[in-house]
């Protein structure tokens, strides 16, 4: 099993680099991208994973387009090469470690998404903290990750629309993550029948202003307690350091405070322990997507990922986001508008889910 990467002095374990050093049936690697022109014409999700104690690879785009939402995916076996990343149209393209990524859908015009656009860093990669979560003595998540923000270049399809995509105005955030979370099939559920994958409200915000991103996450239960935790400005500058801004706060807006499909039009974030003293960040939502239906990151029973659907194959569908409501559901990615308290104005991610009860915003 060996493959071109075994030529690099790359290995972790006395395996080929084929394997992983950990056994795990959950063992995943793992990209995501979003992308968005800054405005409320559109917000797109693309991803990539490698399942290798699955024998799987899946790649997937959705994108919101007015009250569209619109979905290409294609799953192959994983095979011998790891560095082989492309799965049918999709492919990912590492250009320059850390700095440049190129991500395409090949065009076909029974598809409703084509694209071949370029990545590039706005500010230098940054390790998030690690999720590690154990319950009834086995680890359901073990995972490190890296997050950036950066500009896109290139052409895309969305429907009948083209887009020429500049760097002006088209931007996103990514991450790469790799370790163990829940995928695949269904397992028997013995004792973790009732053990819930996520809990409480999951937030997650990268925000690139014009010389920094501020990177935000809080996974917080309803009691109050915070499993996962960041607040971080980090600049345009990899000569300056990463500037912590102490424990964040949210306030948010919620209009529809039902459990996985909460909704909310607006957030207040807010860091009083930052040291240059308190701010506050306004989040106005531009547009919306429903990032768990169809990519593999939701509950649906055809499409997870890390599951076998053979040899290669490759899917696409459109639906309705007014009259398929009832199918939207989950993790809620924005492309949102973020006003600092001090003046500074900057785009990006706000993502949010609620999975269960949580008292302070009423949810049920």
């Amino acid at each position: 099993m060996l493959s071109q990467m075994d030529d690099y002095p790359l290995h972790q374990a006395a395996e080929t680099m084929r394997h992983v050093g950990s056994s795990d049936r959950n063992f995943y690697d793992r990209y995501y991208f979003n992308l968005h022109g800054s405005s409320d014409d559109l917000f797109m999700v693309m991803g990539m994973g490698q399942y290798p104690n699955l024998g799987t690879q899946d790649a997937f785009v959705v994108v919101r387009q007015a009250n569209e939402h619109h979905v290409v995916r294609a799953s192959r076996e994983l095979g011998n090469d790891r560095m082989d990343t492309s799965v049918g149209p999709l492919r990912i393209e590492v250009i320059e470690g850390l700095k440049q990524v190129r991500f395409i859908v090949e065009e076909s015009p029974e598809r409703p998404i084509a694209l071949d656009v370029t990545w590039n860093g706005a500010i230098p990669a940054f390790e998030e903290p690690r999720q590690y979560i154990r319950k009834h003595g086995r680890v359901l998540f073990d995972s490190i990750r890296f997050a950036q923000t950066g500009t896109w270049t290139g052409d895309m399809r969305v429907a009948d629309k083209h887009y020429k995509v500049t760097p002006d105005r088209w931007k996103g955030s990514r991450d790469r993550s790799w370790g163990i979370r829940p995928v695949g099939e269904k397992e028997p559920e013995g004792i973790h029948g009732s053990t819930p994958v996520m809990e409480g409200m999951w937030n997650y915000a990268p925000m690139q202003f014009d010389d920094y991103s501020i990177l935000y996450i809080v996974n917080e239960h309803n009691n109050g307690e915070r499993v996962l935790e960041e607040a971080v400005r980090v600049w345009n500058d990899p000569a300056r350091e990463p500037e912590w801004l102490g424990r964040p706060e949210h306030h948010h807006n919620v209009t529809i405070k039902q459990a996985y499909t909460t909704f909310m039009d607006g957030s207040i974030i807010a860091f009083p322990e930052a040291p240059g003293g308190a701010f506050e960040v306004k989040v106005e939502p531009l547009t919306h997507v429903w990032v768990m239906v169809g990519t593999g990151y939701g509950l649906e029973p055809d499409w997870k990922h890390g599951m076998y659907k053979g040899p290669l194959v490759t899917e696409h569908f459109s639906l309705d986001m007014e009259a398929d409501k009832d199918r939207m559901f989950g993790l809620c990615d924005n492309s949102a508008r973020f006003t600092t308290s001090t003046g500074d104005v900057g785009y990006g991610l706000f993502e949010y889910g609620f999975f269960g009860q949580f008292d302070k915003y009423d949810i049920k």
